[in-house]
């Protein structure tokens, strides 16, 4: 069983940053394919940002194209996703979640094809 757990999260004022983080379990990590997705008070969860198992491609959501950058470390079982220059609608719950089967492509994009999420942290944007 592979558990992800999300910390990081907080109150930032429009502009600032925040960087989560999600430390995975399992000694497999380095294989799965990790996303970052978020879900808005009365809005579906989303894709954000996602991350292949070597780190060497990524893929982002248009809207935080160029502000946030995800990244991993398989020495430490830990994704990251640094948040630049947010914005209030960025504000959301953010989970990560991780795709055992690895994969690269349209697939990452896809909140049905990750196997396991974390219980997600709250960020909140201020004006």
């Amino acid at each position: 069983q592979v558990q992800l757990v999300e910390s990081g999260g907080g109150l930032v004022q429009a502009g600032g940053s925040l960087r989560l983080s999600c430390a995975a379990s399992g000694r497999t990590f380095s294989s799965y394919a990790l996303g970052w997705f978020r879900q808005a008070p009365g809005k579906e969860r989303e894709f954000v940002a996602a991350i292949n198992w070597s780190g060497s491609i990524t893929y982002y959501a248009d809207s935080v194209k160029g502000r946030f950058t995800i990244s991993r470390d398989n020495a430490k079982n830990t994704v990251y996703l640094q948040m630049n220059s947010l914005k209030p609608e960025d504000t959301a719950v953010y989970y990560c979640a991780g795709r055992t089967r690895g994969g690269r492509g349209p697939v990452l994009l896809l909140e049905g094809n990750y196997d396991y999420w974390g219980q997600g942290t709250q960020v909140t944007v201020s004006s």
